[in-house]
């Protein structure tokens, strides 16, 4: 894994760098091979609280992590276990379903991609664009795709449905259940 390691109002030192690079590297005894993927870690101290979020973007998978502590030794500490839960909650999610399927026991390929392209865009009409993103649609049944929404955080998804190979949206409702859109054929 290769590290970007940024500090907002606070330097990174380092012991600082040295510490998260040792942490997030025990990531890697999850995976089969190594991850090629770029990890990004944004450490931030507002008011006396030490911020850190972790990104790691992979093929199949975008891990991501956000955690305030008073102490940023602390704060790296529970960044690194919520990333191994988001990790492990995955891997028995992936293995039930291609159980299920007949596939082999243990399906957890390598995830390695590079960095989601972020691009900031303005616009002069009255409707502002102030953030654009690009990203791959990866095919997968809409229970997975609920899995990905959960894990980073989001309130909706977009990815291509496996099934019917066109683009669909999920998205959590105010009632705490979940929301399907299809486009009409």
């Amino acid at each position: 894994m290769k590290y970007n390691i940024r500090g907002e109002n606070l330097e990174v030192t380092g012991a600082i760098r040295e510490y998260v690079e040792k942490k997030i590297s025990k990531l890697e005894r999850y995976f089969d091979t190594p991850p090629a993927s770029d990890v990004h870690v944004n450490l931030s101290v507002y008011n006396e609280e030490q911020r850190i979020e972790v990104t790691i973007p992979m093929t199949d998978l975008l891990l991501r992590g956000e955690v305030q502590h008073v102490d940023l030794y602390a704060a790296i500490d529970l960044v690194v276990d919520k990333l191994e839960r988001q990790i492990r909650k995955y891997k028995t999610k992936v293995n039930r379903k291609f159980r299920q399927n007949g596939a082999p026991k243990h399906v957890f390929a390598e995830l390695e991609r590079e960095a989601n392209n972020i691009a900031l865009e303005e616009e002069s009409d009255e409707i502002e664009i102030v953030r654009k993103k690009s990203f791959d649609l990866k095919p997968m049944d809409s229970e997975e795709a609920v899995l990905q929404m959960d894990m980073i955080g989001h309130a909706f998804y977009v990815f291509t449905n496996a099934i019917t190979n066109e683009t669909n949206v999920v998205y959590r409702r105010k009632d705490g259940k979940y929301g399907l859109i299809e486009p009409n054929v």
